[in-house]
């Protein structure tokens, strides 16, 4: 079974680009939502693996505290993807870490390797390039 990735993206185009990417590494993209509470809708629908969450969101700013609570409430695995990196530079409880955008699918193939990876208790020995890591 191909892990299920739900796209967190209120920039249509981004998020399908990045849709694009996802599926031809062979993963499962559930949903692309434009606001945090699309996205938390989505995760009480069905199992996600693993949320790509962009900062700011049709919303306003809501993906820290969306993140949070994927991550700590709901089990499921979280990357922040945003042009704004420093928002979250202190790290955010019950999530991975920060992928700088704009970026290309070589550094998100190896982020969502890693988290994946991580989110199946294998052994990691690297640090994706490209992504910052919390604590």
């Amino acid at each position: 079974m191909s892990p299920r990735i739900l796209i967190v993206e209120d920039e249509a185009l981004v998020a399908m680009e990045l849709r694009f990417v996802l599926e031809d590494l062979g993963h499962e993209v559930v949903d692309i939502c434009a606001t945090a509470r699309s996205a938390l809708n989505a995760v009480r629908e069905t199992e996600i693996d693993l949320a790509l969450v962009d900062i700011h969101l049709s919303d306003g700013a809501t993906g820290i505290e969306l993140g949070r609570r994927l991550g700590q409430e709901m089990g499921v695995s979280v990357l922040f993807m945003t042009a704004n990196p420093g928002m979250v530079r202190q790290g955010v409880a019950g999530t991975i870490g920060v992928l700088s955008k704009p970026t290309d699918e070589r550094a998100v193939q190896t982020a969502v390797d890693y988290a994946l990876r991580r989110r199946q208790g294998q052994p990691i020995d690297y640090a994706p390039p490209g992504l910052q890591l919390f604590g």
